[in-house]
């Protein structure tokens, strides 16, 4: 197919349409979903972590089968009915009053999502050139990041209100807003499904690759990333420093805005796989030193009011009482230097990351290879959360040092994983 006529030329931008609608609706769900399942449908707390947990973990195993059906039966066409799906996925939370009805839904959504992810990368792959896939991805990133901050926003709103309608708002805008996907997916290009392989092959081909399963498995152990943000770190600020509570959603403000600034930027330098291999190594190596920084914010505090490492999680420290604005300034000042490390690493290793698993993927198979690429989401969803909050603020400054380690470890060891998956092909 070629990628220079006009609808070619337009794809990208149809694309980033797609996922700057997605992620408003995300956004705004993400912020207010929980609270709404406890306060207006009454579920427990244990029972929406282990739902979600779950349905996450259903998720990640259907990814590869869904990429599978997207590169036999044609990538938009999958990607349209997974949108749909989605959206009545998130429709359903509107009427579900249980645990077993929301355990459904959820896993349900889940599997949707992971299905459409593997299916619009194979859609990107059939509709943009290689040489342009990384810098197309960072554009969706950084939408990705804009649509998200918005959502949050409309989030915020509902959760302000607090009332049953606020929230069953922001449900029906997410649903929508999947229902905005599908249509401006279902208006690219159509793809023609991927020849199958000689002798039929097998929709778990993908599972007998060596290199690219232990890339993925390396991916995974970077994406431990993911929870930091939106769980370990807010545990850690009120549990083992002297910032104040609001520091949680500075940081998070702080990650969102550069990220929408500066991934298409900070992809240009990844151009093929030897490339993308030093954007990794480089991104464990700094992902390590925001860790020991992170460690450094909770050691300035020990022996403050308030901060003692010995605190049971969930009672808040006494900020103010005791503890000088010196302390309390020294203590932003650190968190926010290991956030700019941290996003500055997120930033190198998604490009680094979408590079390796397109171009190791064989082209008739990349909805496949994408959906095993792309469990590390989900699987830092399910496992991350109990990983780093056992590690962080069970064991404090030693655990922030242990998971440092492992981001430097799993960055190094991608660029000889890299190598032996090119000889392998």
């Amino acid at each position: 197919m070629s990628h220079t006529s006009p609808g070619a030329a337009r794809t990208p931008r149809a694309l980033l349409h797609a996922q700057l609608v997605n992620a408003v609706g995300d956004g705004a769900f993400y912020v207010s979903s929980a609270l709404y399942f406890t306060r207006i449908v009454g579920l427990s707390a244990p029972q929406i972590g282990a739902g979600l947990a779950a349905a996450w973990a259903v998720g990640s195993l259907a990814g590869v089968p869904l990429g599978h059906l997207a590169d036999r039966r044609g990538p938009r066409g999958t990607a349209v009915l997974l949108a749909l799906a989605t959206a009545v996925s998130v429709a359903s939370f509107l009427v579900l009053r249980s645990f077993v009805p929301f355990l459904c839904a959820a896993v349900a959504y889940a599997t949707a999502q992971s299905g459409l992810a593997a299916a619009r990368q194979a859609l990107l792959a059939g509709l943009v050139a290689p040489a342009a896939r990384t810098r197309v991805l960072a554009r969706l990133q950084a939408a990705l990041n804009g649509g998200l901050a918005v959502g949050a926003a409309l989030g915020g709103l509902a959760l302000h209100a607090g009332t049953r309608s606020a929230y069953l708002s922001v449900f029906a805008l997410d649903a929508v807003a999947f229902l905005g996907c599908a249509l401006i997916l279902g208006m690219l290009p159509a793809v023609a499904p991927a020849a199958g392989p000689a002798g039929g092959g097998s929709g778990l081909a993908v599972l007998r690759d060596r290199p690219y399963a232990l890339l993925a498995l390396l991916n995974a152990l970077m994406l431990l990333r993911m929870p930091l943000l939106s769980l370990a770190l807010p545990l850690w600020i009120v549990e083992r420093t002297a910032a104040p509570g609001w520091t949680v959603s500075a940081l998070f403000v702080l990650n969102t805005g550069v990220v929408t600034l500066f991934q298409v930027r900070a992809a240009r330098s990844v151009t093929d796989l030897a490339t993308a291999a030093r954007a990794v190594r480089w991104s464990g190596a700094v992902m390590c030193a925001a860790c020991a920084v992170f460690a450094m914010s909770g050691a300035l505090s020990e022996g403050l009011p308030g901060t003692s490492p010995g605190s049971l999680p969930g009672t808040p420290p006494e900020f103010g009482r005791g503890v000088g604005a010196g302390a309390v300034g020294a203590a932003v000042a650190v968190l926010v230097l290991g956030a700019v490390l941290q996003v500055l690493a997120e930033m190198r290793h998604s490009a680094g990351a979408w590079q390796i698993g397109f171009a190791l993927a064989p082209a008739d198979r990349i909805g496949q290879y994408q959906g095993f690429y792309g469990t590390g989401v989900p699987v830092a969803r399910t496992l991350g959360p109990l990983l780093v909050t056992t590690l962080l603020i069970g064991w404090g400054v030693p655990g922030w040092l242990l998971l440092g380690g492992v981001f430097l470890i799993a960055g190094a060891a991608t660029g000889p994983a890299v190598r032996w998956a090119e000889a392998a092909r």
